[in-house]
């Protein structure tokens, strides 16, 4: 029952009416669900079982009810403790489509800098298309920005604005849904009905599939991109605690 409401919550509900309401139902469902079988190592709370999570295809042990962090997001914050300066160096730093398990922990951050910007999220200080980031270049030390690529009209135009208020010396963090079975990313302007999107994108809301190319386009941008396999560095045991992607590939991202 769990499993077939938040399946439906997320295709019928617009993700920032969802995410604006939703995390106080899933505040008071874990204190039903918690347990030591599993740890979400942003806020170190543990569980029993995670919940399912995803439209289609719906993932078992995928969000942290506290947190209302993801797989991705835990795996995310574990690669920026261990390889890279975001929690030691002070940094001027653009978070684009926050994402709730990090806002209030970022802003309470002294070492960050911290600006969120969206167009529609309610969580965002600046209302922003970032096809056009109202922000001068070489602004940023850091720029993050999830799973948003899919779904803007131009994918290359939104990367060049990424390159552009970063700073040289500067990183950001880009992930999105990728076909790893397909060389090449899938993408037809012409495709517009929902439903075709949602067979051949994964959602209707999505305008392209990015393939195992994903990489090559981020440095089309002008980044050096590292391609990373983080997850396969992490004990197993601990892969299967934090519940993380496996096989996930983290596109690290570097303005020389």
């Amino acid at each position: 029952m769990t499993k077939t409401i938040i399946s439906l919550a997320t295709r019928l509900i617009p993700r920032h009416y969802l995410q604006h309401v939703s995390h106080f139902f899933l505040r008071i469902l874990s204190l039903f669900i918690r347990g030591n079988n599993f740890e979400d190592p942003i806020n170190g709370k543990t569980y029993k079982k995670l919940l399912p999570y995803g439209r289609l295809t719906p993932r078992e042990n995928a969000i942290a009810p506290d947190s209302m962090s993801l797989e991705r997001h835990r795996l995310m914050w574990l690669f920026m403790k261990e390889k890279t300066n975001f929690f030691t160096d002070n940094i001027k730093f653009l978070h684009i489509a926050p994402e709730y398990c990090f806002i209030k922990l970022f802003k309470g951050m002294k070492n960050l800098d911290y600006t969120t910007g969206d167009l529609i999220s309610p969580w965002a200080d600046i209302k922003m298309d970032v096809h056009d980031i109202p922000m001068d270049e070489n602004t940023f030390d850091v720029v993050i920005c999830n799973h948003v690529l899919e779904h803007v009209e131009d994918s290359h135009k939104v990367m060049t604005e990424f390159y552009r208020v970063m700073k040289p010396g500067g990183w950001g963090i880009f992930q999105v849904p990728i076909d790893t079975n397909n060389p090449k990313t899938e993408e037809d302007k012409n495709v517009t009905d929902p439903r075709e999107r949602e067979r051949l994108y994964w959602q209707d809301d999505h305008l392209r599939l990015f393939g195992l190319d994903y990489g090559e386009k981020l440095e089309a941008a002008g980044f050096k991109v590292t391609e990373s396999n983080f997850i396969n560095e992490l004990d197993p045991t601990l892969v299967k605690r934090y519940a993380l992607p496996k096989g996930e590939v983290i596109y690290f991202c570097e303005k020389k």
